[in-house]
Order: C-alpha cells, then sequence, then structure tokens
C-alpha cells in the first residue's frame, strides 16, 4: 500500500510540474525563446495570490485578480521589451530574462521580506477523498484536473482557433507567416501572455501546496526545464507526462532517502537526455 501511495502523490505532484513546463514549452516552441524568468514569475503569481488574499478573497478565487495581471504582464514585457532583441541572437534574451529574474527576486525581498508565506485554503488543504483503500488530498486532486482541464484547452486552441493556428504558423516559419499577413510580433506578445496566464495558476496552487519565498523562483526553473526535457519539447501531452514521470522519480527517490527527492528527478532527467536528447514524447506538429 504504501508503494501504491508513493506512485499516486508522485503523480499528483507531477501535475503541477506540467504547469510549471507548459508555459515554458510554449514560449519556446513558438519564438525559440528560453524564459530563465520564467520559474521566479510563478513565485510573483504566488505573492499576488497573497494579495488578493488580503483583499478577503479565497487563494483559488484570486486567479480571478491574478491571471489577467500576469497576461497582461507577459504582453508587455513581449511587445515593450523582448521583441527588440529577439533577431538579435540567443544571448541578449537571455540576459534580459536572467536580469528580470534578478529584478522580480529583488522586488520581492523588498516588498515582502525574505520571510516564508503561504495561501491559507483552510478546510480545502486538509480534505481527503477515499479511492477504495487510496486515499489522497482533495487539492492535490484539484491540482491534477486543473492541469487536465488546461492542457486539453491549450490542445484545442491552438488546432482549432485562427489564433492558435498563428502560433503554429509563427513557430513553424516566421517569414513565410509574415508574408501571409501575420504579424509575428503581436503574435509573439500573445504567446507570451499566454504563457504567464499558466504560470499565474501554476504560482497560486504552488502557493497553496507549500510555503514560497522570493528565491526559489530559480528551483522551480529547473522543474519546469526537467519537464520538458523528459516530456520533449513540442508534446503538450508529453508535458504531462514528463512532469509525472518526474513526480514519480522525486517521490519514489525520497521514499528510500529523503535526501534523494531532487537528486531522483535529476537522474531520470540525464539519463532521458543521454537516451533520448528530444524527450520521450517530443512531436513537432503540437506546439
Amino acid at each position: 500500500m504504501q508503494v501504491v501511495n508513493t506512485i499516486v502523490q508522485g503523480i499528483l505532484l507531477g501535475s503541477l510540474y506540467a504547469l510549471f513546463g507548459t508555459g515554458l514549452s510554449l514560449i519556446f516552441g513558438v519564438m525559440r525563446l528560453v524564459n530563465l524568468a520564467h520559474g521566479d514569475f510563478i513565485v510573483l503569481a504566488a505573492y499576488l495570490g497573497l494579495l488578493a488574499v488580503a483583499l478577503g478573497l479565497h487563494p483559488l478565487l484570486s486567479l480571478v485578480i491574478v491571471i489577467p495581471v500576469l497576461f497582461i504582464l507577459g504582453v508587455l514585457l513581449q511587445r515593450g521589451i523582448l521583441n527588440r532583441v529577439l533577431n538579435e541572437g540567443l544571448m541578449p534574451p537571455l540576459v534580459i530574462t536572467f536580469g528580470l529574474s534578478v529584478l522580480v527576486q529583488n522586488g520581492l525581498q523588498l516588498g515582502f521580506s525574505a520571510d516564508s508565506k503561504d495561501l491559507d485554503a483552510g478546510a480545502l488543504e486538509t480534505a481527503s477523498l477515499h479511492l477504495g483503500e487510496v486515499t489522497i488530498g482533495a487539492f492535490p486532486f484539484i491540482t491534477f484536473m486543473t492541469a487536465i482541464v488546461i492542457l486539453a484547452a491549450l490542445q484545442l486552441f491552438l488546432n482549432r482557433t485562427k489564433l492558435g493556428q498563428a502560433f503554429r504558423a509563427t513557430s513553424d516559419d516566421p517569414a513565410t507567416a509574415e508574408l501571409m499577413g501575420i504579424n509575428s510580433r503581436q503574435i509573439y506578445g500573445w504567446a507570451m501572455g499566454l504563457s504567464l496566464a499558466i504560470v499565474a495558476v501554476a504560482g497560486v496552487l504552488l502557493g497553496i501546496r507549500t510555503n514560497f519565498t522570493p528565491t526559489i523562483g530559480p528551483a522551480r526553473l529547473i522543474f519546469a526545464f526537467e519537464t520538458v526535457i523528459i516530456g520533449g519539447l513540442g508534446s503538450i501531452w508529453g508535458t504531462l507526462a514528463g512532469g509525472i514521470i518526474l513526480g514519480l522519480a522525486q517521490n519514489i527517490g525520497a521514499a528510500i532517502d529523503p535526501t534523494w527527492f531532487q537528486l531522483a528527478g535529476h537522474i531520470v532527467t540525464l539519463v532521458v537526455l543521454a537516451v533520448k536528447p528530444s524527450g520521450l514524447f517530443a512531436r513537432t506538429r503540437d506546439v
């Protein structure tokens, strides 16, 4: 029974990692941009949720505020800063997003101090669901279902809407897309906005699940990278699979020895890189 519980908890944790990785995969897929501030935006979303809670909202209801704010922030950052350097090679966007990472971390420390915070969801944090002989937390299950819904919605968006098709066309061949009347820079702005909207959900769910501080962003970025590496760039459902594999590896490692929690995930990532560098479920047509 302990083995079954470890596997179930790993799957549920992996769904949160899938939300971490989805926005990162989307941005790289559309504009080949590696956003080093991705993890810090996750933490920023958690702190914005904290502000919304201070106004009297339940942490989950805070998403009504946090999602639009992060979406607008993403569009403004892309159109105001990042679009200016996308054609300048790999290094300028990396430097800018690294600078954004430092800026967000220091800004959060100035505004909220370095003390650990959390989003109090009340009884939801301790509620549980009984599935036969297995008991799972209600909130981790909500996280899992949220990831499924978001990934399914993103799949439908990319495949069934004109804007989603413009995302795909711009990803495949920006020059040809421009000739067909698609404004690639505008598309990049929408893509970054959508990425940070997903980040908003991930950040609030992270804040409910565990404590957070202004400096944990880089660790969330690593988990996001590992999720994408394992699942494969360009595969939406591969991102979910990658997150689940990472969550399983970490939970199984922790069951063997608590100090192996992160190490086990890193080892699995390295094995995947060695065996199949493109990822286990890479599909070039999904993003």
